[in-house]
């Protein structure tokens, strides 16, 4: 997958920090020299390399899935996943002044703006972890045949970013700095009943009501339902769901024409419908139960 950006073309270059405040995070722009200016693109290319190396390929990033630590991964724009990180890509006129790093304790992120001669903004977002690390380091630099403790603030650059944003896609490296920079856990938590009410009209049969309190307090029940919520509902069979529920050991009952899921069971349910609880019997008379941590689709006929 290409970038809608040209790397090799870079007419402006921004660098900026994200702190943590009172209520939302605050992003601010800091002046830098020529040199951090190409060190920053230098960290944008190795990014967009080894997403250009991972094996086959971008897929489109799903929040129930366990992803690995680093998998090139992308979010079409314009979704609410990566709403929050978009504001920072989107935003015009951040406030620029240095003063930004002199509480480092502060910062959670760096990031690079870059703009290309098509006029079109390339955002690059690390995680501030090695960034900050060097401050609690104690640096000695050569001077006058002497080594000398070095006494002001220092920062540390990394080899790659997290994450890149263009115009389509965020373009994923870090899935696990995806997740925390774009505060995705609470985002997922409080789109609970935007996410029951997308999945209701399409399971009429089913009473939602327990799974949407269950899961408003609960991460991954919560992903589940955002999982579940670009899954093929429509045209589910109630009769099919209700024998794999009961072949694969999810205790439900129904009630007034409608399936309810038993107390203590509204997870197993979950995965039922996120196709993720199967059931084999490759032994005669002795079948088998699983439960699926991460599934692929292989084939869609």
């Amino acid at each position: 997958m290409t970038l809608e950006f040209n790397l090799n073309a870079v007419s402006t270059t921004e660098f900026g920090v994200g702190r943590d405040g009172d209520g939302d995070p605050a992003f601010g722009v800091v002046p830098v020299d020529a040199g951090v200016q190409s060190a920053l693109l230098s960290m944008a290319q190795a990014t967009m390399e080894r997403m250009a190396a991972a094996e086959d390929g971008p897929a489109e990033y799903e929040p129930a899935e366990k992803h690995g630590s680093t998998e090139y991964l992308v979010v079409p724009a314009g979704g609410a996943l990566d709403g929050a990180i978009r504001q920072l890509h989107d935003a015009e006129n951040l406030p620029f002044d240095g003063a930004h790093l002199s509480d480092p304790d502060t910062v959670f992120c760096y990031f690079a703006r870059f703009t290309d001669d098509q006029d079109r903004r390339l955002t690059a977002i690390r995680r501030a972890t090695q960034f900050k690390g060097v401050l609690k380091s104690k640096l000695l630099r050569f001077d006058d045949d002497t080594l000398k403790i070095v006494e002001d603030n220092v920062f540390k650059l990394d080899i790659d970013f997290d994450l890149l944003l263009d115009s389509a896609c965020t373009h994923i490296w870090r899935p696990s700095a995806f997740e925390f920079l774009g505060r995705l856990k609470q985002q997922i938590l409080d789109a609970v009943p935007d996410n029951v009410g997308a999945i209701a009209p399409d399971l009429p049969f089913v009473d939602l009501s327990s799974i949407e309190v269950y899961a408003t307090s609960r991460p991954r029940a919560a992903r589940y339902l955002a999982s579940i919520r670009s899954q093929a509902l429509q045209g589910m069979d109630q009769d099919a769901l209700k024998a794999l529920c009961d072949s694969t050991g999810v205790d439900i009952q129904e009630v007034n024409g409608k399936i309810a899921v038993n107390s203590g069971h509204e997870m197993g349910f979950l995965e039922v419908l996120d196709r993720r609880r199967y059931r084999l019997e490759l032994v005669p008379d002795q079948p088998e139960r699983f439960r699926a941590p991460s599934r692929v689709r292989i084939d869609r006929s």
